[in-house]
């Protein structure tokens, strides 16, 4: 983690021609070129053409690819990437954010608020969850990029709204303030990170979701993911409950 190049890559990036409304080179966001330009500065290095699809980075360190929201989209230049080189999956997740409307006609402002929603690791699971098939790969890498943000957001198109059905506010762009974290997942070990202490050898999810804090059915879903990464494995069955135990004896421990 490099504090100053991210500060340098975020002043790049509002200072330069990008635009908050998200114009940018193929409609990129400002999380998403901020961090472009924070893990490769060399503009000569983004967006290159690799097997029919547009890479992020291509680098001495392989492909970057900065995936800010679903993951769904991935799987099919995973399926052509993985096979000829290391990839890395970038994803930002908003430790805490400010929440600012913004008129989109006008640009006017309206109060700033912070949300007392906060982010933390482990939201990405749902979305590791769309790319499970490819967690083992052994060209496969992940950072989370914890971030503290501004998150600007406007009224919905009223046009096609059914009447009656409330009209919230959309995010319309976020605005990175400081760079809190970042979790590498580069070998089967660094899963370690999400396994809490204190587990038994064999366990349920329920006694997971406890010491990790988490509910029962999310640390299911964490479960099956770690399960697909090699972390864990399912060894049976206690009354109605799936038993696990961790890969390599603490994975390599």
């Amino acid at each position: 983690m490099d504090r100053q190049r991210f500060y340098e890559a975020r002043n790049k990036v509002l200072n330069g021609e990008h635009v908050r409304a998200g114009i940018g080179t193929y409609g990129e966001k400002t999380v998403h070129a901020v961090l472009k330009n924070y893990f490769e500065p060399y503009a000569d290095s983004h967006e290159s053409r690799v097997g029919g699809f547009v890479a992020d980075i291509v680098g001495e360190d392989g492909i970057i690819e900065i995936q800010t929201g679903d993951f769904a989209p991935l799987r099919k230049k995973l399926e052509a990437f993985l096979s000829v080189s290391r990839v890395t999956v970038v994803h930002p997740i908003a430790r805490q954010k400010w929440i600012i409307p913004i008129d989109p006609e006008t640009g006017e402002q309206g109060r700033k608020r912070k949300s007392p929603a906060k982010g933390n690791p482990w939201d990405i699971f749902p979305e590791l969850y769309k790319i499970k098939q490819f967690l083992n790969h052994e060209n496969f890498r992940l950072c989370i990029v914890m971030l503290d943000v501004e998150e600007y957001r406007r009224p919905p198109e009223t046009e096609g709204l059914r009447r009656g059905r409330r009209r919230g506010y959309v995010r319309y762009d976020r605005i990175p303030l400081e760079l809190v974290d970042e979790i590498h997942i580069d070998c089967l070990q660094d899963w370690e990170y999400f396994i809490p202490q204190g587990l038994p050898e064999e366990f349920t999810s329920s006694e997971f979701g406890s010491l990790s804090g988490v509910g029962r059915s999310y640390a299911s879903f964490m479960l099956n993911v770690l399960t697909a990464a090699g972390a864990v494995s399912r060894v049976g069955k206690r009354g109605n409950s799936f038993l696990y135990h961790l890969t390599l004896d603490k994975l390599g421990q």
